[in-house]
């Protein structure tokens, strides 16, 4: 009997160490859990214009390296995304190479209004891959000593709009034009100066500038006075206004380190944007 009781004793004893260590277990289990999918964080995903690659890269790899979230990032034509998104593409935002699409979702309903914001002022620079061929007051341009000068369609990018307001300027349009040879879109006009297949560019300043320095060749900074601004707006899209990864994101843009960051790639930051009455008629096809 004595035995029976000693052995009946273990096995209570037994069993209320571990119902007394029961409970712990599982806090400790379900803070391991929850502290699993913290360090996970969510996911969001954004369209961008493709003039704007170099910069939206370096940022996102700042943020990611500061956040348990992640970016994944669509690069393209502003006019095919606006039409992805018309379509239910699935994108939480939009970084547009201009100011009218955002404008035109938001009239939609596809788009916050109170997200609209510049994120960027776009520059134009004259440049060719040649070391010392475009002089520092574009004066290569009157001279005419050129075969082929590239700039981007106008009536599909607006760095092709303001392309032509830079030769009008210059009163050079006429003159020029049958050595002009068109990209679809800005990335084809750099890569027709890059191949050699035009002498001369007018090209986004992002696309040759990198830590405030024109990457190789020469080049010309066209002044701001001699075309129109070329603003870029972003905007939330409905689908991403409650995303965690996507505001945090957000917030991450407007931060001096993100700010810094756009302008070394040759863009202007700071302008502040409001809501614009979206147009009707012809799309730019935007980068």
């Amino acid at each position: 009997m004595r035995i029976g009781f000693r052995c009946c004793h273990g096995f209570i004893r037994r069993q209320t160490e571990l119902l007394s260590l029961t409970p712990l277990a599982l806090l400790l289990g379900t803070f391991a859990m929850l502290t699993t999918l913290s360090a996970r964080g969510d996911e969001t995903t954004i369209a961008v214009a493709s003039n704007f690659t170099a910069p939206m890269q370096a940022m996102v790899n700042q943020f990611e390296a500061q956040s348990a979230h992640r970016v994944k990032v669509a690069f393209g034509s502003s006019g095919k995304f606006f039409a992805q998104i018309n379509h239910g593409a699935p994108f939480d935002a939009f970084f547009s190479a201009d100011a009218e699409k955002p404008a035109r979702l938001i009239a939609q309903g596809l788009a916050e209004k109170t997200s609209l914001r510049t994120y960027a002022e776009g520059k134009l620079v004259l440049w060719s891959r040649r070391d010392g061929f475009v002089d520092d007051q574009g004066l290569v341009l009157k001279s005419g000593q050129f075969h082929k000068l590239a700039l981007a369609n106008p009536k599909l990018a607006p760095y092709g709009a303001a392309a032509i307001e830079v030769l009008q300027h210059l009163k050079l349009a006429q003159s020029t034009r049958s050595q002009w040879v068109q990209g679809e879109n800005i990335s084809q006009t750099y890569q027709f100066v890059a191949s050699g297949n035009a002498d001369l560019g007018l090209i986004a300043l992002s696309q040759v500038m990198r830590d405030g320095k024109i990457t190789e060749g020469s080049a010309w900074l066209v002044p701001d006075s001699f075309y129109g601004p070329i603003r870029q707006d972003a905007v939330i899209l409905k689908r991403g206004r409650e995303n965690p990864a996507l505001l945090a994101f957000w917030l991450f843009v407007k931060s001096p380190a993100a700010q810094a960051t756009i302008r070394r790639y040759g863009y202007n930051t700071g302008a502040s944007s409001g809501p614009l009455k979206a147009t009707e008629g012809g799309d730019t096809d935007a980068e």
